[in-house]
């Protein structure tokens, strides 16, 4: 983030000093981004008035200008720079030919992709709509603007009642601006413990470590899930909140198959004074489809990133309420923590893919594919369960399934590398009771982004198939390290060419890969 400086005063904020200085006049230059091998004049003026595309960057043949003595070519990537273009072409090798299980992972658009893009990354825009840093952002404006409106929209919410930052680089961003917004040094939060399916930025600790800058700065005290159900226990919530008195409980989970009473939160913040906020990333597509409960009704404050179930680009929003919260006006706390507080200029590049996202988020078709993303859950949880699994609470009413590897003597690290292997890719997840994050009891598995390929519940059960197969290769592989129960000598003897399980993993991911290619990927 640049700094500030100087003394007039805009607002509540400070009005920038420096001034920015080209390199060299551009008068009469061709743009950068125009047609390939074009040449970059400062010297004699252009005669002709520049048409055609800025993002396509397909000048009209009129354009007149001369040519730099030191030029500035414009290659296209490849021939730019073959190394990074190889890596993106393996990459969407990978992503073509692989099961993308990851529950916080989503394909986004072509119609976003262009937007992330464009010449929208070339703008500077500190400040907001009306109240900016630098000149010429009139377009700018009109496109956050836009985003806006269309955010509160996506989200059937009352201009009156909500107001919106869509400003945020991602979610744990968006956390922690609203953290400095609402709370000072040392005060108290509760969040979902992250071994019981919280996020990080929720104010996750150990006994021995301050794991998340949110415990560093603020005293954290986590509630759970009763184990005995894989719910949130909410009596021992309210009964902690009483005693540990909170300034701020956070909803919302990373790994949390079920949704939240946000009545009873409600409730309990008021009991105690403290602030309400949803954390609903993973879920927000959803919430915009209406296929889970609406936190909006309960909570003072929501955030969220942008590129998970909502498929948009790598994101966050902050929705707060209009109305004075426990004596502060959050509007202004909120956008002052973002800007000037943590964060520089925007990228407008991602709010123009943003607002691209969320007017699809309003169709027919978004609130269909959301539907279709529990519906696929649930084929996906239903076939596990037959196949003897233990899940955590049982199932799921979201998009993502928890699995409790422990009663099969095996690992989610184990069976990740394995599944990695052939083709499938979903990540290793703490279950309650865990004792090591790296080395976790379970796996957490994801339908958002095998949906937005085209996946019905057919193939979801296909893939809970799959990964059966993959976690016996995994118990059969564990049997066949000699001599040690450490992790990394598992993955050594697993990447070997001693690896007796070779066939049986290349027989799996020929057959994963046969299903996969059957589905395009949006935008690529």
């Amino acid at each position: 983030m640049q700094a500030c400086g100087g003394t007039a005063m805009m607002g509540s904020l400070q009005q920038p000093m420096r001034v920015n200085k080209p390199a060299f006049p551009l008068k009469g230059s061709r743009f950068v981004g125009f047609p390939h091998q074009v040449k970059l004049n400062s010297v004699k003026p252009c005669r002709a008035q520049v048409e055609g595309s800025l993002v396509t960057g397909r000048p009209s043949s009129s354009v007149s200008a001369s040519v730099l003595e030191n030029s500035l070519v414009d290659h296209g990537l490849s021939e730019a720079d073959p190394e990074v273009s190889s890596i993106i072409k393996k990459e969407k090798e990978r992503q073509f030919k692989s099961l993308e299980l990851i529950a916080s992972e989503n394909f986004t658009s072509r119609a976003v992709m262009e937007a992330v893009g464009s010449c929208l990354t070339n703008k500077y825009s500190e400040g907001l709509p009306g109240k900016r840093y630098y000149g010429g952002n009139e377009y700018i404006d009109e496109l956050e603007i836009l985003c806006q409106k269309r955010a509160l929209a996506a989200f059937h919410l009352d201009k009156k009642k909500w107001g919106i930052n869509v400003q945020p680089l991602s979610g744990s961003p968006a956390n922690f601006e609203v953290y400095t917004a609402i709370l000072n040094p040392h005060d108290r939060i509760m969040g979902l413990d992250l071994p019981h399916g919280g996020h990080l930025s929720h104010g996750f600790m150990t006994p021995k470590r301050r794991v998340s800058g949110t415990s560093i700065y603020f005293e954290s005290m986590p509630y759970r899930l009763d184990e005995s159900t894989g719910l949130v226990d909410y009596d021992m919530l309210e009964k902690t909140a009483t005693l540990f008195r909170p300034k701020l409980i956070i909803a919302g989970a990373s790994a949390y198959p079920r949704d939240f009473d946000y009545p009873r939160m409600r409730k309990i913040a008021d009991a105690v004074g403290a602030f309400l906020m949803m954390d609903m990333a993973h879920i927000s597509g959803l919430i915009a489809a209406s296929v889970v409960a609406n936190p909006f009704e309960y909570c003072d404050i929501v955030t969220t990133t942008t590129h998970k179930s909502l498929r948009g680009p790598r994101g966050g929003m902050i929705f707060f309420k209009k109305d004075p919260v426990l004596g502060v006006d959050l509007e202004s706390a909120i956008n002052n923590a973002v800007f000037p507080g943590l964060q520089g200029g925007p990228h407008n590049h991602t709010i123009g893919g943003l607002a691209v996202c969320l007017k699809h988020a309003q169709s027919p078709e978004f609130k269909a594919y959301q539907n279709q993303v529990v519906s696929n859950c649930r084929a996906l949880a239903n076939r596990l369960v037959e196949l003897g699994y233990t899940l955590v609470s049982g199932g799921t009413d979201n998009h993502l399934v928890l699995v409790d590897l422990r009663p099969l003597g095996i690992d989610g690290a184990r069976v990740e590398k394995i599944l990695d292997m052939a083709s499938i890719t979903l990540n290793k997840n703490s279950v309650p009771g865990d004792k090591s994050a790296l080395v976790p009891g379970g796996i957490r598995i994801g339908s958002p982004a095998m949906t937005t390929r085209g996946f019905k519940e057919k193939e979801f059960i296909a893939i809970a198939d799959f990964i059966h197969e993959g976690v016996q290769i995994t118990i059969d592989a564990k049997g066949l390290v000699s001599g040690s129960s450490k992790l990394q000598e598992f993955l050594k003897f697993a990447a070997s060419s001693d690896f007796l399980l070779t066939d049986k993993v290349s027989s799996l991911c020929s057959r994963v890969e046969a299903l996969t290619t059957q589905f395009p990927i949006p935008g690529v």
